[in-house]
């Protein structure tokens, strides 16, 4: 393959499916149910909430499905939003991505793998540093040597990841371990009113974050306006399915008003099913969760500088792919480098609280140009019961934005402010080339 040829599409349904639930299933599972439900203190609203986010995220893959159908391409939302708001804003996104977003996420990972790893194996804290930094660059090589072997291996370790957690389900409530008047009573008001729900809402709208990465995979799927939209429903209904079950499950095991302050749901509920090895199993658990959503981001995000490389918003050259193993070797480099900067700074936590906001923002953006698309529109997939579909995503999803906005204002606006810095590059540096 020449250096500067096309990206192979190899990648069939279940591949893709593979990518978004490992990708989106991490942590979120194990530690946001805790916070939720001290918040609303009901089964019914802590499993109405998964619900509710999962129809939500439903509506929005539907939405990107029918923006990947009509730009079948790598790099995801960063293609949408340039060929329907403009390559100045598709610049930004990729500015946030390439310097903050990516990285900082694979830092995060990472880092959090080996403080999970301690309850396994014991660690200080120069040899967390060092473990993360073997992660990285161990997982980002794999991906180099061939995307079909990346998502090879990216595929075991996600049925190995899924399975474990759903033997854990089956263990739990067909061990006789918990009690069925732990949901009792039901349709209990919220401990907190309305607001408990609304902070349910926004805890629950980030463990399904990142459902749209796999979208940047669009130029090695195979027929990507048939088996995107399908990946994106099916992993989708997968991973709600298994939200709801395993919060069930947790409330079976432990009854809402005994959720510790200093604990998640999941140590508790390990500490039933597995006694004193209880937190070494979830340990574990997580350790694997982790590593697998970290696999996902070192293979589909440098898809997104990739194609900005493509269209002259990035050194030419990381548009290219290595001669020998077809991939985007040098875009993938540059993610591993700058993460390995941030694990060894440390950083990285307080830089990706400050662009929450953005990323949602970002989202709602790509989803909303649906409506722009539609006057243009040829044939092909389309979003079921427009508009109906993409209104119902962005008043969520703008809902999560204020909330974001009023809980943290100065990291919302710092995140927007670094963003709104790549203008002047945009137009300074990279202006009279585009």
């Amino acid at each position: 393959m020449e250096a500067g040829g096309n990206l192979k599409r190899q990648f069939g349904l279940w591949t893709a499916v593979a990518l978004l639930v490992g990708q989106v299933i991490a942590v979120g599972i194990f530690l946001t149910p805790a916070g939720m439900a001290k918040a609303v203190g009901s089964p019914f609203w802590l499993l109405l909430i998964w619900l509710l986010l999962g129809a939500m995220t439903l509506s929005g893959a539907l939405c990107y499905a029918e923006l990947a159908a009509r730009f079948p391409e790598a790099g995801g939302s960063y293609v949408y939003l340039r060929e329907i708001w403009g390559r100045p804003v598709a610049f930004l996104y990729g500015w946030m991505d390439l310097l903050v977003l990516d990285p900082g996420l694979t830092a995060t990972f990472a880092v959090g793998a080996t403080k999970y790893l301690v309850y396994l194996v014991p660690l200080g804290p120069a040899a967390q540093k060092l473990v993360g930094i073997g992660l990285i660059l161990v997982l980002g090589t794999v991906n180099i040597l061939g995307a079909r072997i990346g998502a090879n291996v990216f595929k075991a370790l996600t049925v190995v990841k899924i399975g474990t957690l759903v033997l854990i389900i089956l263990y739990g409530f067909l061990g006789g371990f918990g009690n069925w008047d732990n949901f009792r009573p039901f349709f209990a008001a919220p401990a907190g009113g309305g607001g408990a729900v609304a902070g349910g809402l926004v805890l629950a709208f980030f463990a399904f974050a990142g459902w749209w990465e796999v979208t940047r995979m669009a130029g090695e799927v195979e027929n990507p306006g048939k088996n995107l939209p399908r990946a994106l429903s099916l992993g989708i209904a997968a991973i709600t399915v298994l939200y709801v079950a395993t919060s069930a499950v947790f409330m079976y095991l432990v009854p809402l008003g005994r959720v510790a302050d200093d604990q998640t749901f999941a140590a508790q509920a390990g500490a039933v099913l597995f006694g004193p090895a209880g937190g070494a199993v979830f340990a574990g658990i997580v350790v694997l969760s982790v590593l697998v959503t970290m696999f996902a981001y070192l293979l589909v995000s440098p898809r997104v500088y990739f194609a900005m490389a493509r269209d002259g918003l990035f050194f030419r050259s990381f548009g290219r792919l290595h001669p020998r193993f077809g991939t985007p070797h040098r875009a993938t480099l540059v993610q591993m480098t700058l993460a390995v900067v941030l694990v060894l700074t440390g950083t990285f936590e307080q830089i990706i609280g400050y662009f929450f906001f953005v990323v949602v923002f970002f989202i709602a953006l790509t989803a909303a140009g649906i409506f722009r698309l539609r006057k243009t529109a040829g044939n092909g997939y389309r979003t079921p019961f427009y508009p109906a579909t993409p209104l119902f995503f962005l008043v969520v999803t703008g809902f999560v934005l204020l909330m974001i906005a009023l809980r943290d204002p100065v990291a919302s606006f710092c995140g927007v402010a670094v963003v709104l810095a790549g203008l002047p590059v945009y137009y300074l540096v990279l202006g009279s080339k585009n």
